[in-house]
């Protein structure tokens, strides 16, 4: 409790304080607008899935602006929330999930996928930061797949020697990538996040 963002969450009903390393990378990067098609990868226990609920207007309670849509997919099961659809025990890597998730998108494309996920921890640093590293090369092939042109891209990745091999990928497919450690990131954590922007579909 001696946490301030702890406290936050509370007192505005967040589900845990992730929320603010979300809200405070879209106040200043505005990643997430009213009408937006938001994929959240690794979205349990919630958070960052409210954020997006609220930033895109998917319950539609702004009427003078479009509605948006919120999918969240996760390895654990995650509580129902208004606005979102949960695709709870679902392996994202998995291309049975992704086809799921393509069937339940609107337009079957996103305007924003956003990756809050990390494997669980063996606390051997450079496995972990590979296993990591695994999984987001893994979401930017989904993106290639569903990710419209001019999108958005926002993964967590722990800082280590593959970082800039995400980076360097992340350059080939997006006019826009930089690196981003919001002060709701605990000083000591090695996460950082890599945030792509104005997304170029390949030629296919």
């Amino acid at each position: 409790m001696k946490d301030p963002y702890v406290r936050e969450a509370q007192t505005h009903n967040y589900r845990c304080r992730s929320a603010f390393k979300l809200l405070e990378i879209d106040n200043k990067h505005h990643i997430l607008q009213p009408g937006h098609h938001v994929i959240d990868c690794g979205a349990a226990p919630g958070a960052w899935s409210q954020v997006a609920v609220e930033k895109v207007n998917s319950l539609g309670r702004d009427s003078a602006a479009s509605a948006g849509f919120v999918v969240g997919v996760d390895l654990l099961n995650i509580a129902p929330l208004d606005g979102a659809v949960f695709l709870s025990n679902s392996d994202i890597t998995d291309f049975d999930t992704q086809k799921k998730i393509i069937s339940v998108l609107p337009s079957g494309k996103a305007d924003v996928i956003l990756s809050d996920m990390a494997p669980n921890a063996t606390g051997i640093r450079d496995l972990d930061h590979q296993r990591l590293v695994n999984m987001c090369l893994s979401l930017l092939e989904l993106s290639e797949r569903v990710l419209l042109s001019g999108g958005t891209f926002l993964c967590k990745v722990w800082d280590g020697s593959e970082i800039n091999l995400v980076r360097d990928r992340l350059r080939q497919r997006f006019q826009d990538v930089r690196t981003v450690k919001p002060k709701a990131s605990r000083m000591e954590s090695a996460e950082v996040y890599l945030l792509a922007k104005l997304h170029r579909q390949q030629k296919r």
